[in-house]
């Protein structure tokens, strides 16, 4: 605990304000509202369960009514005497006389159940002496009942007066696989009382689902009807029709409310048996479901606790950031100045202990910018030498294979050679170490490089080439000297790959900057292999880091840069692209030099 303790002293101070309010204000309301929150779940399940199983019972008194009716269709066979008279004459006629009976019986049937006012008969049928009649609304397949599949064109001695048969009890099948029940009751002749046949209404369960569509709506709720094996006759979800209900022999057999934990977030299932069938009409939410109508209770609660959340974090964050986003803008600052950056200034304007430190903190940076400023013409000297000492460093493998060269053309006779190359290399010692400026004309650079890149050319003959585009008057700009050659060399150094040419093309121009002022861009290309992913990150990283530190590398990239971002500041210097197979492009970016001169001396100006 002590531990503990200790470790949190050691938080910054925001986060130590923060925490205060988390454990102060948060957790003690969210607790307060969870406990309401859940007292007023209980008390919504307890409303439900009990006023969903009155639902229940009189939508099973609404069933109750149209199943009925539906025990009435079969009667309306008595209201012609015409059929009844047919379905009492022998079943052995002649053939005409069977297919005029057949279709007397069959257009009653279009006539006064498919057609009548009920929209719900899929089909009547009409089993009497070893005939069939029949219409339909629409075609159905495989006629025939399990139980009494040997029985088509028999009496069916029914043991009620009517029976329900349910479409898994019989294979019979309409187009589109409507669900439906089969009303099944015996026709029996009222003057002799005799059998004449068995009538067979299917209807469509649509008669339930207004009723228990109703329900559903209420809590995003699943409502089914059973049978009494817990075979499911119609559900709200049509693929559970004609499936059992798993669950069916676990539930009590009295009307009224349970909770089931058979899902991880429980349910409220209500059932209502009815005396009239023995179906069960049962009812199923989410308990979760039940809340999300909240009413005035919950609303104010949730309200009150929101409205004092916002208010206590306003306030608790704009005590937290008064106190540390000064301390924050001094770490900032601080940061800065140890990147080198000492154009800063931290004005706090209070009077306290901060704003004392931030006053310290100016006073400090001022005595360092002054001695900054003091030895900077010291720096100067020594950014001179170290240039100096860089234009007298000429690759000595590229001296040794130009005289080489040379010496080969000399046995070979090729005097023409010989003369350009001489002229070509004295020319690159004289840019070398004959001028002691720090900057020279674009053309002079180019010349120089181009210089190089002939020699290059002799030596490699068909193997290499160079193109050198200028869009600009390169004489009118001026670059600090040497920044090309490094790269130039870099680049055959690299690029040179046996088989093909190699090709270097050099391309100066204007581009825009991001200050909107113009900047001068060197490109350097070539066609070789390419740099490997993790070198080119290891050269970009080297490149990023402190150019002041890398001054007294001879590495040729890093010491280009870091003359370019002493010179002209960090949005100057080197970027290099590559990809595998690709090449490699490095692009200089300086800003737009013009050389004067004032009293002798030579002076740079940027435009």
């Amino acid at each position: 605990m002590i531990s503990k303790l200790l470790k949190f002293k050691n938080y910054r101070l925001r986060t130590k304000l923060i925490v205060t309010y988390v454990l102060l204000t948060v957790i003690p309301i969210s607790l307060l509202g969870y406990i309401a929150y859940s007292q007023y779940t209980k008390s919504i399940e307890e409303q439900v369960g009990e006023y969903i199983p009155k639902l229940l019972k009189q939508a099973n008194e609404n069933i109750a009514n149209q199943v009925r009716e539906l025990r009435e269709y079969p009667d309306l066979l008595y209201n012609s005497d015409e059929v009844v008279g047919i379905l009492r004459k022998d079943a052995h006629q002649s053939r005409s006389a069977l297919l005029q009976d057949e279709f007397t019986v069959n257009t009653y049937l279009t006539r006064t159940f498919i057609n009548g006012s009920s929209q719900d008969i899929l089909g009547v049928f009409v089993i009497s002496k070893n005939r069939i009649f029949h219409s339909t609304k629409i075609p159905y397949s495989n006629f025939g009942l399990v139980d009494y599949s040997q029985s088509y064109g028999q009496d069916i001695q029914l043991k009620s007066n009517d029976v329900f048969v349910l479409p898994h009890q019989t294979s019979l099948r309409f187009e589109g696989d409507p669900p439906f029940v089969l009303v099944m009751k015996q026709l029996t002749d009222l003057e002799n009382r005799t059998d004449l046949g068995t009538v067979l209404v299917a209807v469509n369960v649509t008669f339930l689902e207004s009723v228990i569509n109703e329900m559903s709506e209420e809590g995003k709720a699943d409502l089914w009807m059973m049978n009494q094996d817990g075979r499911i006759i119609y559900h709200t979800d049509a693929n559970k029709i004609r499936t059992i209900d798993r669950e069916f022999n676990k539930y009590p057999k009295i009307n009224g409310s349970f909770r089931s934990t058979q899902e991880d977030e429980g349910r409220l299932i209500s059932l209502n048996y009815m005396d009239e069938t023995g179906w069960t009409l049962a009812h199923s939410v989410l308990a979760r479901n039940l809340t999300e109508k909240t009413d005035l209770v919950r609303n104010a609660t949730i309200a009150i606790f929101l409205v004092f959340v916002a208010i206590s974090t306003l306030i608790s964050f704009l005590l937290a950031w008064n106190v540390s986003s000064p301390l924050n803008r001094l770490t900032r600052m601080m940061k800065r100045v140890e990147k080198g950056d000492f154009d800063v200034d931290l004005a706090i304007g209070t009077t306290d202990e901060i704003g004392m430190l931030a006053n310290n903190f100016n006073s400090m940076i001022t005595e360092i910018k002054d001695l900054i400023r003091e030895n900077y013409q010291i720096e100067l000297k020594q950014k001179e030498a170290e240039l100096y000492a860089l234009q007298s460093q000429i690759n000595p493998h590229f001296m040794y294979n130009t005289l080489e060269t040379i010496a080969m053309s000399v046995d070979d006779d090729e005097k023409e050679t010989v003369v350009e190359m001489v002229t070509l290399l004295g020319r690159m010692l004289r840019f070398s170490i004959g001028n002691k400026e720090s900057v020279v004309p674009i053309s002079d650079e180019l010349l120089h490089v181009k210089d190089y890149l002939t020699i290059q050319k002799i030596r490699f003959e068909e193997k290499f080439d160079f193109i050198i585009r200028e869009e600009i008057e390169s004489r009118n700009y001026y670059t600090p000297k040497f920044v090309l050659q490094p790269i130039v060399e870099n680049a055959v150094k690299h690029a040179l790959v046996y088989g093909r040419v190699t090709v270097i093309e050099i391309g100066v121009c204007l581009v825009p900057g991001t200050d909107g002022t113009e900047e001068i861009s060197f490109k350097v290309k070539d066609n070789g292999t390419g740099i490997k992913e993790e070198t080119l990150a290891d050269i970009q990283q080297m490149l990023a880091s402190d150019p002041m530190a890398k001054r007294d590398s001879h590495f040729g990239l890093s010491n280009v840069h870091a003359r370019i971002a002493m010179n002209f500041g960090s949005g100057f210097g080197l970027n290099i692209s590559s990809g595998h197979d690709q090449g490699t492009e490095v692009e200089i970016k300086i800003p737009v030099l013009k050389n004067s001169t004032e009293g002798g001396q030579q002076k740079l100006e940027k435009n």
